[in-house]
Formats: structure tokens, sequence, C-alpha cells
């Protein structure tokens, strides 16, 4: 008789082997190894099977255009992430920390869909129908088109899935799943997969849209093999503190548009709801305090006002700390401090925070994120007219920034009256602008 073959799988990363090891080599995680049963190894078999289809190669001139249906959510800021709307039979992936709105928002969604004429499937696995009635009565969502299940078994989703024509499928969520066809239990590596592999292969094949709830790991990632990003044609991810009102939905992988669009939302009793006005959402115009100092970053096709706190005291133990900003640019903007500037912040301790729950990603708030830390050792008020824009090298220099005068307009709008930049802007936006090459310029202006 044929030996069988031994499959052993990560349960932290999806790495597998052909023996049993103590140590990933993949994620590094210890015990994670576990052995696979045959029903698994068939399943990994048929994807692998289904997704190595051999297929004639063909001329890039002679490739036909698709062009994708797209239909309005109705909501403008998920559109805007989406690349433009709903695709139909397009896979979309959402995570986020527990709280922070995505059950909240797809509800929302699916009355909007629903009252379009569109029929809705909203699948539970953690709520009951009542919690769910509950939210809808608050979020006035209730809609004929709008149906739910709670139901964890695949299969008896899919046949509840074929009995009528829906249009959207709600996975709420896909780690509270099983499959008959795997014995492991719900959430496990081979659990998701084969479920994303199904919820794909039902997707395209029936053009039903559909939206899958992931949890995230402590780290901020979507829990499960990372096949589970692979597989989904856009995957998103809610940013914020679930203690604060404002949200971001941020794009990370879209098959039908771009991923530099940024959906902002505002928790409200009513669910979340597209933030119409961000204007003071970020910053606050009172009395001028020393370690504030504003910046102007941009969120997609948004430039947002944002003001950056730093908090300089002496310490024995020095400590650097960085909330919504990048811990290891911090440090670096220490070191030139003390290189170029001869500030001694070897034994201060350094906080900084960037006020409404924004993670900044671009270079551009370096020179407001100096600035605030000068304004903070020296005990100096920064005055609450102006706003700093400036991406920092390690030599000291004041080195330009993309979309310089959507930022000024943004500023001037805020009537704001001056701008430390690091160019003269192409157009007269009627703001006062100094231009700053180095760092000791800014400096000589405060």
């Amino acid at each position: 008789m044929a030996k069988n073959k031994v499959l052993f799988e990560c349960q932290a990363c999806g790495n597998q082997q052909s023996k049993w090891l103590g140590k990933c080599p993949e994620c590094g995680s210890w015990d994670s190894f576990v052995e696979l049963k045959s029903e698994q190894i068939q399943v990994l078999r048929e994807i692998a099977k289904t997704s190595s289809k051999s297929s004639e190669a063909v001329c890039i001139e002679d490739v036909e255009l698709e062009y994708f249906s797209r239909s309005s959510t109705g909501d403008d800021e998920l559109d805007l992430v989406l690349g433009g709307g709903l695709v139909e039979g397009s896979l979309i992936l959402i995570g986020g920390s527990p709280g922070v709105g995505k059950s909240t928002l797809l509800l929302k969604i699916a009355s909007n869909l629903a009252k379009r004429g569109k029929k809705v499937l909203y699948v539970s696995g953690e709520e009951s129908k009542a919690q769910i009635k509950l939210r809808a009565d608050r979020l006035e969502a209730n809609t004929s088109d709008l149906f739910l299940l709670t139901e964890l078994c695949l299969e008896n989703i899919l046949e509840e899935l074929h009995k009528k024509d829906y249009e959207i499928l709600i996975i709420d969520s896909i780690q509270t799943l099983y499959s008959n066809k795997i014995s492991s239990a719900a959430g496990s590596i081979t659990q998701v997969r084969e479920i994303t592999f199904e919820l794909m292969r039902v997707s395209k094949a029936f053009n039903i849209s559909t939206f899958i709830i992931g949890h995230i790991t402590k780290e901020g990632a979507i829990a499960g093999p990372r096949v589970l990003e692979h597989m989904v044609d856009v995957v998103l991810y809610f940013e914020g503190d679930a203690t604060k009102e404002i949200r971001l939905l941020r794009g990370f992988k879209n098959r039908f548009g771009g991923t530099s669009e940024v959906g902002i939302f505002e928790m409200t009793p009513k669910g979340l709801i597209s933030a119409k006005n961000l204007a003071n959402r970020f910053f606050t115009r009172g009395k001028a305090i020393s370690g504030s100092a504003l910046g102007v970053v941009m969120e997609g096709s948004r430039a947002l006002v944002l003001e950056v706190q730093a908090l300089v005291c002496e310490s024995a133990y020095p400590k650097r700390s960085a909330t919504g900003y990048e811990k290891n640019r911090l440090d670096m903007l220490l070191a030139l401090l003390e290189r170029k500037l001869e500030i001694p912040l070897g034994h201060y301790d350094v906080f900084v925070n960037i006020s409404g729950g924004v993670k900044v990603n671009e270079t551009a708030a370096d020179l407001a994120v100096v600035a605030a830390i000068i304004s903070s050792f020296k005990n100096r008020p920064l005055s609450k007219d102006s706003v700093f824009i400036g991406e920092l090298s390690l030599n000291g220099e004041i080195r330009e920034v993309f979309s310089l005068d959507i930022r000024l307009k943004e500023a001037k709008m805020q009537k704001f009256k001056n701008a430390i930049i690091p160019s003269k802007p192409i157009e007269d936006v009627g703001l006062k602008c100094f231009v700053a090459k180095e760092l000791s310029q800014v400096l000589e202006w405060m």
C-alpha cells in the first residue's frame, strides 16, 4: 500500500512542512504546527488545482478590455475608497479592531443597497437576529429586501444563498464560520482558506458582491493566512480609536481601483456616517501654548490640518514615545536636532502625539513635529495662525513636498495667516509664506 503523505501546517501563518517543527521558519511561532488530516490535504489540492489551471498565452494587443459595472453603496466615503462604487462579483475584506464600527457600517450599507432594490443577505456568526434588529432600529436600516441569517456552517449559508436571487452577501465574521468538509475548528488556517475559496467561487460564478469582516491580530494585521488577502479583490482596514468619533477606512489592496484614497467617517447615535465637515476636527484654535504646532498632511486627495503635540521634560531615564507618528522617524528627528541645532535632548523625555487619532504616513509633517518639540523644549508658544509644511533630510535641509498648493489652499480656507514652507507656491493663495531651506532658519523664525 502507498504510504499516505504527511503534511504539517503552522496555525499562525499557514506555512507548510513535511515534518513537525518546534518553531515556524516563516513567522517564528513556537509549537504552532498541526498535522493535517487527509480531508484537509485534499482541500488544499483542490484549491491549488483550481488556481493553477493552464492557459494559452495571448498577445497583449489581442486582449479585449473588460468594463466593470459599478453601483453606488449609498455612502460617498465608501464609494471613494472602493474606486467609484461597488463592482459586481467582487470580494471585499474589511478588518479593524473590535468596536471600531465594522458591523455598524456594513449593516448600514446593506440597508442602503436593499433600499435601491438589491436583495441583501446579512450572515452573522457572532450575534443573534434580535441583536442585529436592535442595531437596525437605531440605524434606521429596516427594509424588506434585507434578510438576516445567523449561521456558522458554510454549506447552510450557500444553500440559503441559492434559494433567492441575492445580489449582496455580507459575512460577519469569517473566523466564526466552519465547513463540514474539514474537521478542524472554526477560525483555523484550513477552515479560513476553504471558506474564502468557496465564497470567491460563488461570488464570481453568480456575480454576487461579497463583504467579509475579518478579525485582526494584536499587531493590527488581519488574522489568518496571507492567502486570505491574496484571494479577495479589495482589502480595507478601519483605523481610529473606538473611544473617539472619527474613523478612517484605508485601502491596502484594490484590483478595481487605486489605494490612495481614504474614507473618513464619524460615529454618531445613528451609526457611522460620512464625515461632511472635517475642517476643525483635528486641531484647536484656542490660546497659543508651548509644545503645539500645526501641519497639513494629505489623506488621499484631501488635505487635513493636524495639530502635533509634543512634551519634553528632563528625566534620568529618557524615553521616546510617539502616538500617530512613526517612532523611528521621531528618533531620526531628535538626532537631527542634537546634531544641527545642538539642542541637548539626551537627558529628556520626548513624547509626540497627533491629535484626532490620525496616523501620519507621510514625511510632510516632519517640520511640524520638530517645531512642536522645540516649542516644548524652550517653553515658547507658537502662533495658532501658522502652519508648518516640509520634509527634513538627514543633513538638516527642508525638502519640498507634493501637492503644496492644495495644502496651502486648505490652510487658507481654515483662516490661517502664515505658512512656513520649503519653496514658493505656484499660485498666490493669500497666505504670508516664509520660505525656509534649512532647519536653522525655522529656529530663527520661532
